[in-house]
């Protein structure tokens, strides 16, 4: 190794300890103090000592001369500044006057939005401001572009999420309620819970948000499109989150998501972790959305809810927040925000695979999930009957005097059914009690009843073969009215009995009767013929009945005089049918007719 050699390794060592401790201009002028004092001791030129300071600390021969010269030239202290005031390129503002007025003309008409808000923005690319101010003789790229909106207070900006919909008025008294009831039930140690479910997700190579490690240039390859086929599958979690355990459960169902589905998912985690976790619950709170599979006005829900209920012994309190606040349920950040995090950078191959990882999701705060599979099926669009729900709603659900619609609670044991109110009697007609009377009648009470009991069901099986008739084939809806008779019968089975017994025992005729009974005449003369072939048909005796008076009334004021001596109240009723003056006596037909003469 030479002289030459042995000093450029030397003052390596001595550069490379002392560059990390200056500046720019520091180090600069340090290497051009050492190339003068080497052409000194060396007697050499200046260039030289130049080249053997620049080949030791590893920069170029002109560094090292700049930083000589400087010092020739009586280079004074910057305190602050590596180099000297004036140096670069100055900015486009103020190397072309006029810039800064044409692009406040150019920003002004890409302004959108409303300026009584005082909110808005710029709808203009970077790119398209350049280019309208070369458009007018402006040189100014996208980075000058840049620094001019900055400067006139605009900045890059991504959309909040901060505006609500449409607002109930006691939206805030809702929230109020719902933590006042979990509050309750902590403290009484009864288990509470908040359900949601999940966004649906495709199982397959599809693309996920986020990242993963893996090894560099080995990505994992998924669609370019995330456009599903028709044979692929996806899987609908419904998550339960356990708020005072902080511990989740996620039924993974492959199927709809009904609200059956829901509520098996509920049976399935009281079934496998709370009944387990709270031995003496009598009580259990759910609070969940307003709309979904569990909707606050979902029939199939309450229903289902009402099965669960007897099923487990609980009392189930519902708690719906109101409508457009689905993102304050405590699932959706306390359990859904960490599932999707753990699903992130990675497609969900198998249902499985989305199964693994939602199960494997845990927190630094304690947050633990147990995730299953659900592959029964869930049939979409299943009804439940108005008189299901009216079972519901007398026996089974008690809602809450705050908002009953949100707040609601389910009984295991339902409620004694409610004694059944008497039936109004029809306007226009003479009460059935003072009609079913031995006076006019003939028969006891309990007697004319009895065979209206017996005629019930050949009543019914005759008129039901008339309908069928007439319309051709069977009902289509074979209950009305949750199984109450229809409206337009105007005369049941006990009216054709009370209006064959009036016009057997005291001769009435049929124009009488209508009045009466408030129908046509016509009604009530196919009414004592159809009784006549139905008590025939059936083989159903008549009672022993009284014989007919020995004055038979002939007029309305003899009837009500007739029946007032009896002891019945019988009035006229005024319903539009005409009461004869007088009453014709019926001509008895005889039992068979003679044969007319050969």
């Amino acid at each position: 190794m030479g002289t030459d050699d042995a000093l450029v390794a030397v003052l390596a060592d001595k550069f490379a300890e002392y560059r990390p401790h200056t500046d720019e201009r520091g180090w600069r002028l340090y290497l051009g103090s050492e190339a003068r004092a080497q052409a000194a001791l060396r007697e050499c030129g200046l260039a030289a000592a130049a080249a053997l300071i620049a080949r030791a600390a590893g920069v170029s021969r002109a560094t090292v001369m700049a930083g000589a010269g400087e010092l020739a030239g009586g280079a004074e202290p910057l305190p602050g500044r590596s180099r000297r005031p004036g140096a670069g390129r100055p900015e486009a503002g103020k190397a072309q006057p006029g810039l800064r007025e044409v692009f406040l003309q150019v920003v002004k008409e890409g302004t959108r939005g409303d300026p009584m808000t005082e909110i808005t923005w710029c709808s203009l690319s970077l790119r398209d401001i350049a280019g309208r101010l070369a458009a007018q003789g402006f040189s100014c790229g996208k980075d000058a572009a840049a620094r001019l909106m900055r400067g006139e207070g605009y900045s890059l900006q991504s959309p909040a999420k901060v505006l609500e919909g449409r607002q109930h008025p006691d939206r805030d008294a809702q929230f109020g309620h719902i933590n006042a009831k979990i509050t309750g039930f902590c403290d009484a140690g009864e288990p509470v819970i908040s359900v949601d479910a999940k966004k649906k997700e495709y199982i397959g190579p599809f693309h996920r948000d986020g990242q993963t490690w893996r090894p560099k240039g080995n990505p994992v390859k998924v669609r370019d499109h995330s456009f599903p086929g028709q044979d692929t599958a996806r899987i609908a979690p419904y998550g339960i989150y356990d708020i005072t355990a902080n511990r989740g459960f996620v039924s993974a169902g492959t199927s709809c998501d009904t609200a059956a589905f829901a509520v098996r998912a509920l049976r399935l985690w009281w079934q496998q972790e709370g009944a387990a976790r709270y031995p003496h619950a009598t009580r259990l709170l759910v609070t969940c959305d307003s709309g979904g599979s569990s909707s606050a006005r979902c029939r199939l829900w309450k229903d289902e809810l009402a099965a669960l209920a007897a099923q487990t012994g609980l009392r189930i309190e519902v708690c719906h927040f109101p409508p457009a606040t689905s993102k304050w349920n405590r699932i959706e950040h306390r359990m859904f925000c960490h599932v999707t995090r753990t699903w992130r950078g990675r497609p969900l191959m198998t249902v499985d695979d989305a199964v693994a990882g939602i199960a494997a999701t845990v927190t630094a705060g304690g947050l633990k999930c147990t995730a299953v599979r659900d592959d029964n099926a869930c049939p979409d669009g299943i009804q439940v009957s108005a008189a299901r729900m009216t079972y519901l709603q007398d026996r089974v659900l008690e809602r809450d005097p705050f908002h009953g619609e949100w707040n609601y609670a389910i009984l295991p044991v339902p409620r004694p059914a409610p004694e059944p109110e008497p039936a109004p009697e029809p306007p226009g007609r003479v009460p059935r009690d003072a009609l079913n009377h031995p006076a006019l009648t003939g028969m006891q009470p309990h007697d004319l009843e009895s065979v209206a009991a017996a005629l019930e069901i050949p009543f019914a099986a005759r008129r039901e073969q008339q309908y069928y008739t007439h319309r051709g084939g069977r009902r289509v809806n074979a209950v009305r009215n949750g199984g109450a008779p229809s409206r337009n019968r105007r005369l049941d089975v006990t009216d054709h009995i009370l209006a064959a017994r009036l016009r057997g025992h005291l001769n009435l005729p049929t124009q009488a009767i209508g009045v009466l009974l408030g129908v046509d005449r016509a009604t009530i003369s196919h009414a004592t013929t159809l009784t006549a072939e139905l008590l025939a048909a059936a083989h159903i005796p008549l009672p022993p009945t009284t014989p007919p008076p020995a004055v038979i009334p002939r007029t309305p004021a003899e009837l009500l005089r007739y029946a007032a001596a009896a002891g019945s109240t019988l009035t006229i009723p005024e319903n539009g049918q005409t009461m004869p003056e007088h009453f014709k006596p019926r001509q008895r037909r005889p039992a068979t007719r003679p044969k007319p003469p050969t």
